[in-house]
């Protein structure tokens, strides 16, 4: 496939400038002349409050609960708690799934978003495991507990998350999919009570299904589930809901860029045995897809050029134009957007349509932890080939205040090193003249 320079308003620069987007502990020189003690300090205050907000997890009073949920998450974005990880893993994890299980909508979207930021800091392996496993349930059943659309939401982000760093398997991928598209496409029926899912739901379900859509093989999932998810996405790109167009659309271009539908064309013109009835059908399937194509092209087409109605956001018009485009330039053409935003000096680039979706997905979840996570979080550094910047002086990490420290001609370090140059200028005139310097060199050796 062919790649293609684009401008995305999904892929901005988070920053321009270096020293506003290294990670250093303060913005203050003070700072970085704290004391081992102090920053010792810091540390056990930090972790100190991390296991009172987790002890409030079993108090009884729902707000309580709900304001420990936020000061966990808030801890989890702002820095990487493996040390706390380590040592409250098991019981952070049950206190959440609890929340799922008894708490209010609130607590339940608090709990969720727990649970997704546990994963992501602890990574792929046996926790993250356990973790996928013993919330499938719960999470579920939390679905069934009441549809008010922002826990929803929250929940299927979780699920997307768990799903994405604990799933090995392509079933357990499958599962927690078919667990979502449940919720927007249920099978019916006598036991089954549809609920008309609303706009955020349906935009919230279809990117966390495009999200996990990333990670399959296509091969892994049958022709029939293909055909119903793509006829399902086609029918939502005619809806009035701008946000749900969009979202069909980038699921449409991990189908495409998959090769989905080429591939029913190719089985269903090779399904015929050579029976009449057989060849028929065949034929029928064929036409069918190469139809839905083509029904797909004109609906992109018509979206990228579409005009503003009274009360669209032009923010969202622009990206929706912006987005079919690119998709239509690649059902066209076969151009895949290269896009490339700057983490703490480095360059974050994608070249594909999966990629893409995947750090879209991960920056909506992490939210303003994004860059915090991408800069030390070496899971989500492996799965987008990105290399942080280091800031290295005698090879050791520093901040850029701690830089300017040690260029900056007033400071302790800078004297030091030119009383150092100094006395290195006299050994060198000591051996001009003849003496001295040997002793001087024994005496400091």
């Amino acid at each position: 496939m062919g790649k293609r320079k684009t401008q995305r308003k999904n892929a901005t620069m988070l920053d321009s400038d270096d020293d506003n987007s290294s990670v250093s502990s303060s913005s203050t020189m003070h700072s970085d002349r704290m004391s081992v003690s102090g920053t010792e300090e810091v540390e056990l205050n930090k972790d100190s409050l991390l296991d009172e907000a987790v002890d409030n997890l079993y108090e009884k009073r729902g707000s309580t609960r709900e304001k420990a949920l936020a000061s966990i998450i808030e801890a989890f974005n702002s820095n990487l708690q493996h040390e706390f990880v380590e040592k409250k893993f098991a019981t952070l994890l049950h206190r959440c799934l609890n929340s799922l299980k008894k708490g209010s909508s609130k607590e339940i979207s608090l709990a969720s978003r727990t649970v997704g930021l546990l994963a992501l800091t602890i990574g792929p392996g046996d926790k993250a495991r356990e973790i996928l496993e013993e919330s499938i349930t719960p999470v579920s059943q939390a679905f069934k507990s009441g549809y008010e659309s922002s826990k929803i939401a929250s929940l299927l982000e979780c699920l997307a998350i768990i799903t994405f760093v604990g799933g090995i398997e392509p079933e357990e991928t499958e599962k927690s999919m078919q667990i979502m598209w449940q919720l927007v496409h249920p099978k019916l029926g006598s036991n089954v009570i549809t609920v008309k899912a609303s706009a955020v739901v349906i935009t919230a379900v279809v990117s966390a299904w495009s999200f996990l859509l990333t990670t399959m093989d296509r091969w892994s999932l049958s022709p029939k589930l293909w055909l119903e998810s793509i006829t399902y996405l086609s029918s939502l790109l005619d809806k009035d809901d701008r946000s749900v167009r969009i979202a069909a659309g980038e699921a449409l271009e991990v189908i495409f860029e998959m090769g989905s539908l080429e591939k029913f064309a190719t089985e269903a013109e090779g399904s015929n045995n050579g029976s009449v009835s057989e060849g028929n059908k065949s034929k029928e399937g064929l036409l069918h897809i190469q139809g839905l194509r083509a029904k797909i092209l004109n609906q992109v087409r018509d979206l990228s050029v579409e005009a503003g109605g009274k009360g669209s956001a032009k923010k969202d018009l622009n990206y929706q134009r912006s987005l079919f485009k690119d998709v239509l330039e690649f059902l066209q053409d076969g151009y895949c957007p290269e896009t490339s935003m700057k983490i703490g000096g480095e360059s974050l680039q994608t070249s594909t349509w999966s990629q893409l979706i995947q750090l879209n997905f991960l920056r909506r979840f992490l939210g303003g932890g994004f860059a915090k996570h991408m800069q030390e979080n070496e899971f989500l550094q492996d799965v987008f080939g990105f290399t942080p910047k280091r800031n290295l002086v005698g090879g050791e990490h520093v901040s850029n205040n701690l830089k300017r420290m040690y260029k900056s001609p007033n400071s302790v370090i800078n004297k030091a090193r030119t009383q150092h140059l100094n006395k290195q200028r006299m050994l060198s005139e000591g051996k001009k003249i003849g003496h001295f310097a040997v002793n001087v060199g024994d005496e400091d050796s």
